[in-house]
């Protein structure tokens, strides 16, 4: 106060008050609370929260995220697995619910084999479905079996599958490694033999032999006079054919033109009965000459009566 008993205060408050741009200053902001909503554009979250708020969305997402849980718990406790085992694929579930099984099998062609044996082959069975049957796996299935030449697979919608196969005819018996397999005309291995039903069967021995059954054919066909008498043919180092006959002889024929060796043979049985005489062999891989190997009997026989010859006398 002063001496009169007022009140000082300062003369800038006053004067503040009276100027004309006291009205244009900015009230001072409030703080900012960190709990306080951002106005503009809603965050993702803020969506997410709002959607799910929503009648029905809520209870969805839950539907849908218990779905997942569960499945990814069926899987890892081998549940699927057994599920696929017992009923197929999921695809094969529904392809078959909608109509398209596989509800019957026609197979022609077969001989040997029993339907059930192709059927087998197959792995087709009531968990497929013909809409998802890959048709050229179950043919390649097929052709893994020897015995089958070739095959075909037809989809008939809207629930059949057409199977035709060609088998292979056993042709000629192959021994090698000390086994004997039943072959088939192209040289395909069909089965070993294990009964007596093929011993009729031309028969062949050698590596390679199963192979050239078509030229073994042949020249037995050429010498029509020594082809019944032929019971194997053997390959020899993967070359030229010795030819073992029913009464023991063996006839070695030449790697070039083995045919006029076994014209020539011919020729020789026709004249003298070559084949019939007590030989061990015949050997016609020189051409234009013929060595016959006596037995062991001819030789001593042929000894015997050479000692029994007369000697002439000098004088």
């Amino acid at each position: 106060m002063d001496g009169g008993r007022r009140f000082l205060r300062s003369l800038k408050e006053p004067l503040a008050a009276l100027s004309p741009f006291a009205r244009l200053r900015p009230a001072p902001a409030a703080p900012i609370s960190a709990a306080a909503p951002r106005r503009g554009r809603p965050s993702r979250l803020d969506r997410v929260a709002a959607l799910a708020a929503r009648p029905g969305v809520g209870l969805l997402s839950v539907a849908v995220l218990f779905a997942l849980v569960g499945g990814a718990g069926f899987v890892q406790s081998g549940g699927y697995d057994d599920l696929v085992a017992r009923e197929g694929e999921p695809r094969d579930i529904l392809a078959r619910a909608a109509g398209f099984g596989v509800a019957a099998v026609t197979i022609t062609g077969q001989s040997t084999l029993a339907e059930s044996d192709v059927l087998t082959l197959t792995g087709v069975g009531p968990r497929n479905s013909l809409l998802f049957l890959d048709a050229a796996h179950v043919r390649d299935r097929l052709l893994k079996l020897p015995l089958i030449k070739s095959a075909r697979v037809l989809k008939l919608y809207p629930n059949r599958l057409a199977i035709s196969i060609e088998e292979r005819r056993p042709y000629a018996l192959w021994q090698h490694e000390g086994r004997i397999h039943v072959v088939s005309a192209d040289g395909m291995t069909i089965d070993e033999l294990r009964d007596d039903r093929f011993l009729n069967l031309p028969f062949v021995v050698g590596e390679g032999a199963e192979k050239r059954l078509a030229e073994y054919s042949l020249l037995v066909a050429v010498a029509a006079d020594v082809g019944p008498r032929v019971k194997a043919g053997v390959l020899v180092a993967g070359r030229r054919w010795n030819f073992e006959l029913t009464n023991g002889v063996t006839v070695k024929l030449p790697e070039r033109d083995p045919g006029a060796a076994l014209l020539t043979l011919q020729r020789l049985q026709r004249e003298a009965g070559i084949l019939d005489k007590d030989i061990l062999s015949i050997d016609l891989r020189a051409p234009g000459r013929t060595v016959a190997r006596l037995s062991e009997e001819a030789l001593a026989a042929r000894a015997a009566l050479g000692s029994r010859k007369p000697h002439k006398s000098g004088g």
